[in-house]
């Protein structure tokens, strides 16, 4: 189905940049780059999937059913993404916030061409429609000439973010969360706040080239949709299907960077010994324990590494790996609809803490604490967290990023806006530069 090439390559970012540059000519586009982030459970140091032979789009309604009816048939890679919103599959839950972007709620699709990187080893994948085009795509992408200058915009491209929620608003919505948490309702709700642009123009692959810049997360995406864009520097993994094993690394803990080593160190050491973020964390953990249990084979849940923390660009975070088999009558998607959305994004007990945030944010997430990834044609996947992310519907010329934090019982609302602002900042920088 597929004639497959294998090419040795430089292995330097420039064939990346040539790889991301080339791609910009097609509808369907989903760009993961790892950074060359030092991490164990890694395939990859980069993938591309572009251009639709065969595609699944569709709102939450079965939307579960339908991706293992689409993947099943297909058996072949699958690129696209699950919004948060499919919430609404699993649980008698509802969305009705609003909702600038109009994603649609799932999406994935058959690439025609793919490209595989690991080190200086390229793997050329093309369905067999479009083999005779290898040669000369590769001929296009050594020729593409892409620019090493950080692009500055003009006064024409400034972009002027606004707050969804005030300061004001924001302190008695946390408050509001914490009522909850005092009276039993939930022990912890991850809450979030959108910064959004309207009436704005942006160009897509330079926002995204100098967010993954300043970040090189271990999940950045670049995704294309026709006339929608998502820009991530994700640091955190969702899911992952290797085989019989599942890995799930939520994400719990956020402290600041400096650039002293000494600070940097003392800043990463208080992270670590935090009450307040270790316990937000294994709140976290002991869902994803219960998730992951309602398909593993009995006693195979286990914690690999608890609240150990990883150092990022922008941040230092707190990470968790929690582990699971499963038989292999198991479908996959079944895997993911039984543990989304991810537990980090969302809080504890699960579905109270998501109709609490529904109640209280005031936008819906739509991609935003969705996940992007890719289906194996032997039924592996992998999946990103959708977070430190930038999201732009061209057509509507809006703009808008979201960031949000745990409310647990020892929150303090100031602090918890102060680390929304952090988790902010290089999306900021690279939109307002």
């Amino acid at each position: 189905m597929r004639k497959i090439i294998h090419r040795s390559i430089k292995s330097d970012n420039q064939y990346k940049e040539k790889l991301l540059t080339w791609s910009q000519q097609f509808f369907e586009v989903v760009w993961l780059d790892s950074n060359n982030y030092q991490q164990q459970y890694s395939n990859y140091d980069a993938v591309l999937a572009v251009d639709a032979f065969t595609s699944i789009q569709t709102d939450y309604y079965d939307a579960f059913e339908q991706l293992k009816v689409y993947q099943s048939a297909t058996k072949d890679w699958l690129f696209g993404y699950l919004s948060y919103d499919l919430k609404n599959d699993v649980e008698k839950l509802s969305s009705s916030n609003f909702d600038g972007l109009q994603f649609p709620e799932l999406f994935f699709f058959q690439p025609k061409k793919l490209f595989l990187l690991k080190g200086n080893k390229l793997e050329i994948q093309y369905l067999n429609l479009v083999s005779d085009e290898i040669e000369t795509d590769l001929m296009h992408i050594e020729s593409t000439v892409v620019s090493t200058e950080i692009a500055k915009p003009t006064e024409d491209d400034a972009v002027k973010i606004k707050l969804r929620i005030h300061k004001d608003e924001y302190f008695n919505k946390i408050n509001t969360v914490l009522n909850h948490i005092q009276r039993g309702d939930i022990y912890e709700a991850n809450f979030c706040q959108e910064f959004y642009a309207e009436n704005t123009s942006i160009k897509p692959i330079e926002i995204y080239r100098n967010l993954n810049r300043i970040s090189k997360p271990p999940f950045a995406t670049f995704l294309k949709l026709y006339d929608k864009y998502l820009l991530s520097a994700s640091p955190e993994r969702y899911l992952k299907k290797e085989g019989c094993m599942i890995t799930s690394q939520p994400i719990k803990g956020t402290a600041k960077r400096s650039s002293d080593k000494a600070k940097d160190d003392l800043l990463k050491k208080a992270l670590s010994e935090d009450v307040k973020e270790r316990s937000e964390n294994v709140m976290i953990v002991d869902l994803v324990r219960n998730d992951l249990s309602k398909t593993a084979t009995k006693g195979s849940v286990k914690v690999k590494e608890l609240c150990k923390v990883y150092s990022f660009d922008q941040v230092h975070q707190m990470i968790s790996t929690v582990t699971s088999d499963i038989k292999d009558e198991v479908h996959p998607v079944d895997v993911i609809k039984t543990t989304f959305p991810m537990g980090s994004m969302t809080g504890a007990p699960k579905i109270s803490a998501m109709n609490i945030i529904e109640e209280l944010e005031e936008t819906k997430r739509g991609l935003y604490s969705g996940a992007v990834g890719y289906f194996t044609p032997n039924d592996d996947f992998d999946f990103n967290v959708v977070i430190r992310s930038i999201l732009y519907n061209e057509s509507q010329n809006y703009v808008s990023y979201s960031v949000g934090g745990a409310i647990t019982a020892k929150s303090v609302p100031l602090k918890e806006y102060e680390e929304c602002l952090l988790k902010a900042k290089a999306m900021r920088e690279v939109l307002e530069r």
